[in-house]
C-alpha cells in the first residue's frame, strides 16, 4: 500500500511522530518533497533535536528557508524555548500584573515565577506558530516532523494543560473585578484580560484543527520490534482519545531480503510484529518501507524512499 488522501485540497497539517529512531525524519520529509510537486509546501520540525537539517544535508534553522534542489519546498525549525521566551518579553507586564493583582506575593516572588514555565504554554506556542502560518495562507501543505513519541503527546496534550491554567488564572482575575467593581462601581478590561483572552482563543483554534479530519492528519511511524509496536499502540490510544484523525500507519525498517543467515533471522524476527500489527491495525492503511543498505540521507536517499512510500 501507500500513503493516500494526502494531496487532498482541504488537508492543510500532517503530523508524523513515533518512538525514537524509527525513521519518523525521513519519512515526514520524503513526503514533504513528494507533496511539493503539486503543493506550496512547508516541512516544519518541532523535534529539539531538529533532524530535518541532516536528512536534507542542509542546515534549515530558526526562520523560513528555501530547500535547495526541491521546488516548492520550504522548511523551518521551531525553537520552543525561544517561542516562550519571545512570549513572556512581550507579556512580561501582563504577567507580572496577573500575579501582582491576584495574590499576595511581593514583586520578587513574582519574578521568581516568571521564571518558570507556565504548563503546556512553550509547546501551545509553538502550535501557535504552525496555526499562524497556516492562516497566513503563504503555504498549502504543512508537513510536521515531531519529537519522539513522549514529547509528542506532551505538545498534543499541551492546549489542555494550558485552558485548565487560564481558568484558574481566570478566577483570580474575576476575584480582582469583583473587587474593583464593589469599590468603584465598574470595571474596564485591561491588557491582562486581554492577554488571557487571547490564550484562550489560540487554545480553541488549535484543538479546533486538531479535531477537523479533513484539515489535519497525523501519520503513526513504527518498526516491527516490541517495544516500537507497544509505544505506537499508547501514541494512537492516546491520540485518539484528544481527536486527532490516524488514517494509515508506516512500518519502516521492513527485512524483505533472505540472501543471508542474518537477513533470514530478521526477517523471521519481524514476521510475529508484522503479523500483530495487520491483526490490531487492520482499519489502518498500512505502508511497509523495506530496510534501505544505507542511510536515508540527502535527496537522492529520500527519492528512493518517495518511490515505496507513494
Amino acid at each position: 500500500m501507500a500513503l493516500k488522501g494526502l494531496n487532498s485540497v482541504d488537508l492543510k497539517l500532517i503530523l508524523f511522530g513515533g518512538k525514537g529512531g524509527v525513521g519518523k525524519t525521513s519519512c515526514a520529509t520524503a513526503t514533504a518533497i513528494e507533496l511539493a510537486k503539486k503543493h506550496k509546501t512547508l516541512l516544519i520540525s518541532t523535534d529539539p533535536a531538529h533532524s530535518v537539517s541532516d536528512c536534507l544535508s542542509q542546515p534549515i534553522g530558526n526562520g523560513i528557508h528555501v530547500v535547495e534542489g526541491v521546488e516548492n519546498l520550504w522548511a523551518t525549525e521551531i525553537l520552543a524555548e525561544q517561542v516562550y521566551a519571545d512570549f513572556k518579553k512581550k507579556n512580561e507586564q501582563q504577567l507580572k500584573d496577573l500575579f501582582k493583582t491576584s495574590t499576595n506575593l511581593d514583586p520578587d516572588d513574582i519574578d521568581d515565577i516568571l521564571k518558570l514555565s507556565v504548563p503546556g504554554i512553550d509547546e501551545v506556542m509553538s502550535l501557535k506558530v504552525i496555526i499562524d502560518l497556516i492562516e497566513e495562507g503563504r503555504f498549502e501543505k504543512f508537513v510536521v516532523d515531531m519529537a519522539p513519541s513522549g514529547h509528542a503527546l506532551r505538545l498534543i496534550a499541551s492546549p489542555l494543560m494550558l485552558d485548565q491554567w487560564i481558568k484558574v488564572a481566570s478566577k483570580m482575575r474575576w476575584k480582582y473585578r469583583f473587587m474593583i467593581t464593589s469599590f468603584s462601581g465598574s470595571y474596564k478590561q485591561d491588557p491582562t484580560d486581554t492577554m488571557l483572552l487571547n490564550l484562550k482563543k489560540t487554545v480553541k483554534r488549535i484543538e479546533s484543527l486538531f479535531r477537523n479530519s479533513k484539515k489535519c492528519e497525523f501519520i503513526p511511524v513504527c518498526i516491527p520490534e516490541s517495544m516500537a509496536v507497544m509505544e505506537t499502540g499508547r501514541l494512537i490510544t492516546s491520540l485518539g482519545d484528544t481527536g486527532l484523525s490516524v488514517q494509515q500507519l508506516i512500518i519502516n525498517n521492513v527485512m524483505e531480503s533472505d540472501g543471508c543467515s542474518f537477513c533470514q533471522k530478521r526477517k523471521l524476527s519481524q514476521q510475529k510484529y508484522l503479523a500483530e500489527i495487520d491483526s490490531t491495525y487492520s482499519h489502518l492503511n498500512r505502508v511497509i518501507i523495506p530496510l534501505f543498505a544505507s542511510e536515508v540521507k540527502g535527496l537522492e536517499r529520500l527519492n528512493e524512499m518517495i518511490s515505496v512510500l507513494f
